[in-house]
């Protein structure tokens, strides 16, 4: 077993200084202290005034003078790491993804998130103005507001009480939950979809928060996806979900939250919340095209989730789809 390595002590460099005097080899004096001769030559080399030769407080002063200096550095200091944090910083990837990311790819090669967080608000880096790719772009985030429950009763209701354990447990795949974000002044929306197990989000444009368009686009939406993937999904008592009895047509089966419990369709809701860093409260959708929404889609599956390992929601979704296919055939 190799010994601990300790650096040279002040008490250690005044020694050094009266051997040194006294004509005391190299090797002699890495005798004495228990060391290799190499690390009492460094001390030497890096330490020793050109006309005084080797003092200790000299010697002393310019070591505490590089401890300062290496402070002063910024904390990426490997250059892998730092254009790493760069490259994902620029792609929307949240500091704690960054972090997991790399120690999932670059066997041996860590950060902690809070490093890149004090990175991006240390003052010397304020004119990088890096704030600007996170999320929130600021500290401190604000409590969300929800929509209002509507009164009027929805037909077939089915209470998420009902709902299997399985489902609750985020044990079997192909559970989603839905909700509807809505755009500038309330004429239009995005129906948005996400499965429980991989967090994967699906989005459709509606011209219309209502019930007609809002199951056309579940229909057109859960319409392309293997059986597999399509079990259940979660929703809201919104106006838009009178017509969710229309699923069963692909073998689906509908269960609501309890009013004003928004909780009970988090994954949902925190997705919504994602999207909206990308459309903010205020955006007319009718301005959006739908290729440009399935493009903020595709970037939001692709970033990676501390609760899934790390991996990506595509990655789990694909996974997940894969065994299910296999266990069909």
């Amino acid at each position: 077993m190799s010994k601990k390595h300790h650096k040279i002590s002040s008490e250690e460099r005044d020694k050094i200084a009266q051997w040194v005097s006294q004509k005391v080899g190299v090797r002699e004096i890495a005798r004495r202290f228990g060391r290799s001769p190499s690390s009492v030559s460094e001390e030497l080399l890096r330490n020793s005034n050109k006309e005084a030769g080797y003092v200790a407080i000299h010697a002393q002063q310019l070591t505490s003078e590089r401890v300062r200096a290496a402070r002063k550095r910024h904390l990426l200091k490997n250059a892998v790491v730092f254009a790493y944090v760069h490259e994902k910083l620029r792609h929307g990837w949240s500091p704690e993804m960054i972090a997991g990311r790399l120690e999932k790819e670059r066997v041996g090669q860590r950060i902690h998130h809070e490093t890149i967080y004090r990175y991006i608000y240390a003052p010397e880096n304020a004119h990088l103005h890096l704030y600007e790719y996170l999320s929130w772009k600021r500290r401190r985030r604000r409590k969300k507001k929800g929509r209002g429950v509507h009164r009027s009763r929805i037909p077939q209701r089915v209470s998420i009480h009902e709902r299997p354990d399985a489902v609750n447990e985020r044990i079997e795949f192909g559970h989603w939950e839905g909700d509807t974000v809505e755009g500038k002044w309330h004429r239009n929306g995005i129906h948005t979809e996400t499965e429980r197990v991989s967090r994967l989000l699906a989005a459709a444009k509606v011209r219309r928060i209502a019930s007609e368009e809002t199951v056309a686009a579940q229909l057109n939406m859960f319409g392309d996806m293997p059986e597999g993937a399509r079990h259940s999904t979660t929703l809201d008592n919104g106006r838009e979900n009178h017509l969710h009895y229309r699923l069963e047509e692909l073998g689906m089966k509908t269960y609501f939250a309890d009013p004003y419990s928004s909780w009970q369709r988090g994954t949902n809701e925190y997705h919504n919340g994602v999207l909206r860093r990308y459309l903010p409260k205020g955006t007319d959708f009718d301005t959006i095209e739908d290729e440009e929404l399935q493009d903020i889609v595709r970037e939001i599956n692709n970033k990676p989730r501390k609760c899934l390992g790390w991996e990506t929601p595509e990655e789990i979704f694909k996974k997940s789809l894969g065994v299910r296919i296999l266990l069909r055939t």
